[in-house]
């Protein structure tokens, strides 16, 4: 699998005033017929995805099909009925991450329709799942204990994080922390009330290079990610209710460690469902002989300032998957894909005027619509 640093994130950001009439030109310069094309979308349920979708339907020209669960995963189970309802068939894919520009931090977002404009977590999926992962590893950092004695390294662990019958919980790599007899057991220097000692690998130890003698402190952020995995209980069914845990799990090391947590668990996820949904797509029969476009990336949902009615969402792309009608595929990475959307104009002769398509109905015929009565 792919690693979240081949996510790259700068220079890669588009607003989705841009981004969508680059993308529906895209669809043109592939063969694309207007007004045949049926869009789809695969977000989170999340208020501040709208803004995006209203920039679909006014580009594409109708409202998009809903193929996502909440998260952003792809519910790949509406392959069939999207197919149905068009000739040309485009899904765009994304998680969604806040960001306040007034702290420059990733995982709020201001709702300006709560009673004071209070910022809450966005995506707040990714931050429950989470939260129990951040939980385990903080306790770890501040209940392993770092010092030096006698110019060694002694490493003091909680008797939780050494427990082996836990079915869940955060799980050291001890062979890269602490030493080990011609047996394979570790050496237990001393056995505390509710930790023990150890004395670290000379890998380990040459972290704490500055420690002082006699000098201790918690293990903190030098418990880094390949120090540790997680153990978690995962039952439920793909595309179920835990379906976006069981995409980070393998990850949540990476995610925890870093400063942006919902920021990396946005990438991953959209990374893993790409590569997952990209596959039931190419072996879905209602797609065969169908052109079809399917897109994957990131929402960045910056918070909006008083007054102001939408987000100023940024997309990121990650990738794209594109099939003719006639069969022939290709896949686009992420650079690829960037200069692609780039080359592409922004002005779309074909866009329909929303406040005009809506005041259109105002003035139809009416339809009277008469019950069927009874058979």
């Amino acid at each position: 699998m792919r690693s979240v640093g081949d996510f790259q994130l700068e220079q890669r950001m588009t607003r989705y005033s841009q981004f969508i009439p680059r993308l529906y030109n895209f669809c043109l310069s592939l063969g694309f017929e207007p007004g045949r094309i049926m869009p789809s979308r695969a977000f989170c349920s999340d208020e501040n995805q709208g803004f995006p979708i209203i920039l679909i339907a006014k580009h594409f020209g109708t409202f998009p099909f809903n193929h996502g669960r909440v998260g952003g995963i792809v519910a790949t189970d509406r392959h069939g009925p999207h197919a149905h309802h068009g000739q040309d068939m485009v899904i765009i894919q994304a998680s969604h991450v806040g960001y306040d520009p007034d702290t420059e931090q990733f995982g709020s977002y201001r709702r300006l329709q709560t009673s004071h404009c209070e910022s809450t977590s966005d995506c707040g999926k990714i931050a429950g799942v989470s939260s129990w992962y951040l939980s385990e590893y903080h306790f770890a950092c501040e209940n392993i204990l770092v010092k030096r004695r006698n110019g060694e390294i002694m490493v003091t662990i909680d008797n939780q994080l050494l427990d082996g019958r836990r079915q869940e919980g955060l799980v050291l790599c001890l062979e890269s922390m602490v030493q080990q007899d011609e047996q394979g057991e570790y050496l237990i220097l001393r056995a505390l009330s509710t930790s023990k000692m150890f004395l670290a690998t000379a890998a380990f130890a040459e972290r704490f290079s500055l420690l002082e003698e006699g000098e201790a402190q918690v293990i903190g952020s030098a418990l880094s990610a390949e120090l540790f995995s997680f153990e978690r209980n995962i039952q439920e069914a793909e595309e179920g209710h835990d379906h976006l845990e069981r995409n980070l799990l393998p990850y949540m090391p990476q995610i925890v460690t870093t400063n942006s947590p919902a920021l990396i668990a946005a990438q991953i996820n959209s990374q893993v469902e790409f590569d997952r949904a990209f596959r039931t797509i190419t072996q879905d029969p209602a797609y065969h002989g169908k052109r079809l476009l399917f897109i994957s990336g990131i929402n960045i949902d910056i918070s909006p300032r008083v007054g102001q009615i939408f987000p100023l969402t940024k997309f990121v792309p990650w990738a794209a998957y594109f099939q003719d009608s006639d069969g022939s595929r290709v896949t686009y990475e992420q650079d690829e894909l960037w200069e692609l959307l780039s080359e592409q104009s922004t002005d779309n002769p074909d866009q329909i005027d929303l406040d005009g398509a809506i005041q259109q109905m105002e003035y139809l015929e009416e339809v009277v619509i008469e019950s069927p009565g009874e058979q």
